[in-house]
């Protein structure tokens, strides 16, 4: 009787629910509730069934775990130790281009690295600040697709969080408020991490070659690339600033022979020389290579290589490139104030993709003339006089006072002796030391004419592949004797000018004796030292003397030796 009852009222059915109708396991009490409640004239959701609500309710908790597991980031894996996991790797073409003027220091890194599988000497890549050391070592790690491991002393301020770092890297560990953002292990003696460190390299090293036996899983074929990991240390010249400084250096130069681990590489990158690290403490010496600072026609490709319209931007670095250059050679600081002048260059241009004529040029230059010297003064803290009177013209001569200031205050306050030996420390960190008794005699001069013999082919290859060796290890170090030798041999031929000066400072010069001579350069010594000029090291462990290096540029030593009309070309050694 009961289907006879529903069939009163299929108004409100559609197709859908008629044919539910023949469904044996259609509910018949809710769908007569639904119609009673219909003809009352209220509106009630209908009663979903028990299974329906499990159902439900299963699938909304699926997805708010979903995407709770989605918002956290995942654990640490042994992918995480190559550079840019989800990146693709790039050529070597690729590398060099992307850092001009550094093809001779990214293949020389490659060269120490070996090939795969191969054990390294610890590696010291030094240079000054933005030089591209840390950046060409990443890429060289991407192209090569070998696991490292990078700690930086500038955010790793003090032995545990250096220690810390490098332990969280190799156990996989990220620090998050589920940790309570706390390292894997704590470690503050450099004994434990030695230990730590052993067995954490041990089971990274295991996991790299079983990666690589893995025939079936072409990714990790190609990630795991042998079973080699490094150790990359950054700014390690912050490590002398720590209260540890005595014993954590040395411990770090030590840390090859401690380990004893020919799968493990050591890699240190530093703004200084590798002289300023000696100590007492003996350690093998590690594989130098020197980043020198970009010339005018590097930073020129660097400043043009992400640029879109480049000959609109090369008409706009040949307004300002060259005055800035003479300020500063690094590549961050020129960015910054070049990205703010450029916008000024252009302000008249309404197509930033027009190649510009020499008329708009003309015109463009006449825009941005009044912004370079503020630039130079607010962002290099250039000094220069300010005038309400001349207009551009006022600009011009502050930006020629601001360049050659340097200059000036070398005429100024340093002495003629002071500017000699200058020249000759520099000479002594530029040239190597087997040129000596061929660029200098007794007379001040190159000419030699005693009769030599012809070197052979062969002899002439090994002395200038060991002087081109020399030349990429950057400025060396030299001793005090050395220095006074080449300072002795260079002023015989100014002998007028010191006699000058003998007689303005009242017979204090080096032509009065061994011992004025002596005192005169020691003390003016000191005054380069603590002026920076020329920088003392440590103690060679071999030699037991003081070494010491200089660290002014060619251009300024060319403007002392202008000043004093010395022909410093003649002197120094060019391959």
């Amino acid at each position: 009787m009961r289907p006879l009852t529903i069939r009163h009222f299929p108004l409100n059915l559609n197709f859908e629910a008629a044919a539910t109708l023949d469904d044996p396991s259609f509910n018949y009490q809710n769908l007569a509730r639904n119609h009673r409640l219909l003809i009352m004239g209220k509106e009630e959701t209908p009663q979903i069934t028990r299974r329906a609500t499990r159902h439900s309710s299963a699938n909304v908790s699926k997805n708010e775990t979903e995407t709770k597991a989605s918002d956290q980031p995942l654990p640490p894996t042994l992918n995480d130790l190559f550079l840019g996991e989800k990146e693709k790797p790039i050529s070597l073409d690729n590398v060099v281009s992307s850092f001009p003027g550094r093809r001779v220091q990214i293949i020389e890194v490659m060269r120490i690295l070996g090939p795969v599988n191969c054990p390294m000497v610890p590696l010291f890549v030094y240079g000054d600040s933005s030089t591209g050391k840390t950046s060409i070592t990443n890429q060289i790690f991407r192209h090569l697709n070998r696991p490292f491991v990078y700690s930086s002393c500038l955010t790793c301020y003090s032995p545990r969080i250096l220690f810390e770092s490098v332990l969280n890297q190799l156990l996989f560990h990220r620090k998050n408020a589920a940790n309570g953002y706390s390292s894997a292990k704590r470690c503050e003696k450099p004994s434990d991490f030695v230990n730590l460190l052993r067995e954490a390299l041990v089971s990274v090293t295991s996991s790299l070659q079983g990666n690589s036996d893995k025939s079936s899983s072409k990714k990790l074929c190609r990630r795991a690339c042998g079973n080699m990991i490094y150790l990359i240390f950054d700014n390690l010249e912050l490590v002398r600033e720590w209260d540890k400084s005595s014993t954590i250096l040395p411990f770090l130069f030590n840390l090859h022979d401690i380990l004893k681990m020919p799968e493990v590489g050591l890699i240190f990158i530093s703004n200084t020389s590798p002289d300023t690290y000696y100590t007492s403490m003996g350690y093998l010496e590690p594989a130098t290579v020197y980043f020198p600072d970009y010339t005018e026609d590097d930073l020129r490709q660097i400043l043009l290589l992400k640029q879109e319209n480049k000959k609109l931007y090369s008409s706009f670095l040949d307004v300002v490139l060259k005055s800035f250059f003479r300020i500063t050679r690094r590549v961050d600081e020129l960015s910054t104030s070049f990205s703010q002048l450029f916008r000024k260059y252009c302000e008249p241009l309404n197509d930033l993709g027009v190649v510009p004529n020499e008329e708009m040029k003309r015109r463009l230059f006449s825009t941005l003339q009044p912004h370079i010297a503020p630039a130079m003064n607010e962002i290099f803290k250039v000094s220069s006089q300010t005038s309400t009177e001349g207009g551009a013209t006022k600009h011009k001569s502050s930006s020629k006072k601001s360049s050659l200031e340097v200059s000036d205050q070398l005429d100024l306050h340093m002495s003629t002796s002071a500017k000699y030996l200058l020249i000759s420390a520099f000479l002594a960190s530029r040239n190597p030391a087997t040129l000596d008794a061929s660029l200098f005699d007794s007379t001040g001069g190159s000419d030699n004419r005693k009769r030599k013999r012809k070197p052979s082919e062969k002899s002439l290859d090994l002395k200038e592949s060991a002087e081109q060796e020399l030349m990429m290890k950057g400025p060396g170090t030299f001793p005090l004797e050395r220095l006074l030798a080449i300072f002795q041999c260079i002023t015989s031929v100014a002998e007028g000018s010191f006699e000058e000066e003998e007689q303005e400072n009242d017979g204090i010069g080096v032509q009065t004796g061994d011992d004025s001579l002596m005192s005169d350069v020691l003390l003016q010594l000191s005054s380069l030292c603590n002026a920076n000029f020329i920088v003392k090291g440590g103690s060679c462990p071999l030699e037991g003397s003081t070494r010491y290096r200089s660290t002014v540029s060619e251009d300024m030593v060319l403007k002392v030796a202008r000043s004093v009309k010395f022909p410093l070309s003649k002197y120094l050694y060019r391959r």
